[in-house]
């Protein structure tokens, strides 16, 4: 997690502490989303993590992606920005195209596979697939807030 690093207490406590994460909606030409059962919570979620201090959000979501399910894509476009407003980690999701590689599982995840929209609305908790269903919209980049259980703003 990327922190923010003062000499000043006051400072400190006025400054607020954020992550930066990525994701990839990764949208197969039949429609399929590539999804991830994780690791740590056994949540069906779409592939990311916390973007590393030296590279791009769209170097961060093809390593990312890659990381946890064996799948290289060519990133589309920014298709949203979420922000957790309890854990204080703002999340840039990017449609992406699938352009090689196996699926398969990493320390991160225990499943991966490929969800209909719907099998997504069913599978997720809404904070997490509402990033998948907006991708989809054409509407986007959707700006969104979520305490970790449920949307408390939406453009």
């Amino acid at each position: 997690m990327l922190l923010y690093m003062s000499n000043s207490a006051s400072e400190a406590q006025s400054t607020p502490l954020h992550s930066v994460s990525v994701a990839g909606v990764v949208v197969r030409e039949d429609g399929k989303l590539l999804t991830i059962r994780r690791a740590d919570n056994g949540a069906w979620e779409l592939p990311g993590g916390v973007l590393e201090l030296e590279e791009t959000p769209e170097a961060g979501v093809r390593r990312e992606v890659w990381e946890e399910t064996g799948i290289h894509v060519e990133v589309d476009e920014l298709t949203g920005v979420y922000k957790n407003t309890t854990r204080g980690i703002v999340a840039l999701v990017f449609r992406c195209k699938p352009v090689g590689g196996e699926e398969r599982t990493s320390g991160e995840s225990t499943a991966v596979t490929w969800f209909t929209p719907e099998e997504v609305a069913e599978s997720m908790s809404e904070v997490y697939s509402i990033r998948l269903l907006d991708a989809l919209d054409g509407a986007g980049p959707h700006v969104r807030s979520h305490d970790g259980k449920r949307l408390t703003s939406a453009r």
